[in-house]
């Protein structure tokens, strides 16, 4: 059976590869939903099921997994930055505090069968001045990441704790999805 990951990331790419899974990329269509109205896991898993089913509708004899990853402060989802000043104020934001990171996944198997489930995870960051901000934005490219930070590019300048999934914060609950895909092996 094949498998599919329907997302552009590299990141979410390099999490199923190490986990040593055979795949393909098929980068989803599909346009995301910006309700902040929404509860956040909710929203995330909606996401996640709206790029998996763009793309399992092309493909309906493999395996197909839709991922969205949000961070959230104060009831507050925070996507990707548009601009290095929105990265700039996501920091100044997050500085000092615990916010939560969710990932949505949708794994549509073979005749449409769907599960949909999320993972969060809680990350304490240091306090960063605007000297760290800035040097932090200097070493990593962050319009492409939720909440406008890499945990895995120099996290350390700027985490303090993580509570949870390592993996679900670089972009998908590896240990989780490999756990429900061995369930009904592909």
């Amino acid at each position: 059976m094949k498998l599919i990951l329907a997302s552009a990331s590299p990141r979410r790419s390099e999490l199923l590869a190490a986990a040593g899974l055979p795949f393909e990329v098929v980068v989803s269509p599909a346009e995301e939903i910006h309700d902040e109205s929404m509860p956040l896991d909710r929203l995330c898993e909606e996401n996640a099921a709206l790029k998996a089913s763009a793309v399992a509708v092309s493909h309906p004899d493999a395996t197909v997994i839709g991922a969205d990853t949000l961070v959230y402060i104060d009831g507050v989802p925070l996507g990707k930055p548009r601009s290095p000043e929105e990265a700039r104020a996501m920091l100044r934001r997050l500085s000092g505090r615990a916010h939560t990171v969710c990932t949505g996944v949708c794994l549509i198997r073979p005749g449409g069968i769907r599960e949909t489930f999320h993972a969060l995870t809680e990350v304490q960051f240091r306090e960063l001045d605007e000297a760290a901000i800035e040097a932090y934005l200097a070493l990593v490219h962050t319009l492409d990441k939720a909440g406008g930070y890499a945990i895995q590019e120099h996290g350390d300048r700027i985490v303090k704790e993580i509570r949870g999934s390592y993996s679900n914060v670089v972009g998908l609950p590896v240990d989780e999805v490999v756990a429900r895909l061995l369930e009904q092996p592909l």
